[in-house]
């Protein structure tokens, strides 16, 4: 098949999604598709051949992605695209991924988990993988999924939503009980996540969390074990837990080599994975999600699991979480993509008007 692999944007997460995005498109490649990398907000503005032949472009157009220790510059991405236009979306994206049999949603962050692009490709009627618009744009939002596990009974911590500016700083370092976590209502990647050990570091928190939009939440701290759960499928996957080596699951600990260990399986019983499993695979459900997803947890020290949200696209790359949990139950990383692949082509026909069958 022609699968256009999409990945980059501008978002924070920006260099996640290209070494997902460059990895996802070689094990497809090996698997046998004509996949291609295309760059969300650049596009193909270094592409001067015929549109059908960037899919059997040399290694696909992948490059020597990484990830570093902080978050990207975007306005220096934005400085370097020759089109210096306000869309989001670069030169002729759109136009190869209609050309596309599928497209390999690889983004992260903005404009690729908050249903942004799963809209467009919908209007525009071109399949791809993982969730529909709504359900991302619902687990992308915290308030959303926060009230919905409420709701439904999944356990959380507590939490309340705070709009404040600059004037409002002060006070709030003094009020808000500690121990705590705040967040921004539609990050990822632990970006924008502070947990504070005393009320300076809640007040520099605070303060940059007003570079988001002026919304945090603010969630009871759960000190506890990190257990991280894919779906696949209609399945649950074996957990994994993380063990930070700074104390804490960072973008940094997350994405560094040494900066966590992964036991995968998790250390846990039977009966907490089972528990932490149907609380994820519940939650995948409750938001309409569909092919994969990943839910985080904390187990507390009674072994009390607690679900702290959901990733509507967990990343894909050598150091994700996902691919471990596959890895658990003999799926190869080739098989992995391509398994995403044959669950999307199903959705899509699922909802399609008339039959069709995945190639």
């Amino acid at each position: 098949m022609k699968i256009v692999v999409l990945a980059g944007g501008l978002s924070q997460e920006r260099e996640v999604s290209l070494v997902t995005g460059t990895a996802v498109c070689r094990a497809l490649r090996k698997g046998g598709h004509r996949a291609v990398l295309v760059d969300l907000f650049l596009g193909l503005e270094d592409y001067d051949g015929p549109l059908e032949a960037v899919f059997d472009a040399p290694d696909g157009r992948c490059g020597d992605a990484a990830i570093k220790t902080t978050a990207p510059d975007l306005e220096s991405v934005r400085r370097s695209r020759k089109d210096q236009g306000p869309s989001l979306i670069g030169k002729d994206v759109l136009n190869v991924c209609a050309l596309a049999d599928l497209v390999f949603v690889g983004l992260h962050g903005e404009s690729g988990e908050d249903g942004r692009i799963q809209a467009t490709l919908d209007l525009l009627g071109i399949p791809y993988t993982g969730s529909g618009h709504l359900s991302s744009a619902m687990a992308m939002d915290k308030v959303v999924t926060k009230r919905l596990m409420e709701a439904a009974g999944i356990r959380t911590p507590k939490w309340r939503l705070v709009e404040y500016g600059e004037a409002e700083v002060e006070a709030l370092s003094e009020e808000l009980p500690m121990p705590c976590v705040v967040k921004t209502p539609g990050g990822g990647s632990s970006i924008g996540v502070y947990m504070p050990e005393t009320r300076e570091e809640l007040k520099a928190a605070l303060r940059d969390l007003l570079h988001f939009d002026g919304q945090i939440i603010v969630e009871e701290r759960i000190v506890g074990r990190d257990i991280f759960t894919g779906i696949l499928g209609d399945r649950w996957l074996p957990s994994v837990e993380v063990i930070s080596a700074k104390g804490k699951f960072d973008y940094e600990a997350k994405y560094q080599s040494g900066g966590a260990l992964e036991l995968c399986p998790a250390n846990i019983t039977g009966e907490q994975q089972e528990e932490i499993g149907e609380m994820a695979l519940n939650l995948h459900r409750l938001l309409g999600l569909s092919v994969y997803s990943r839910a985080d947890f904390v187990l507390d020290g009674a072994g009390v699991p607690w679900c702290l949200e959901i990733n509507s696209l967990p990343g894909l790359t050598s150091a994700s979480l996902m691919p471990k949990e596959a890895a658990a139950v003999g799926l190869t990383y080739e098989e992995l993509c391509e398994e995403i692949v044959q669950l999307s082509l199903r959705r899509t026909c699922h909802h399609a008007a008339n039959d069709c069958q995945g190639d």
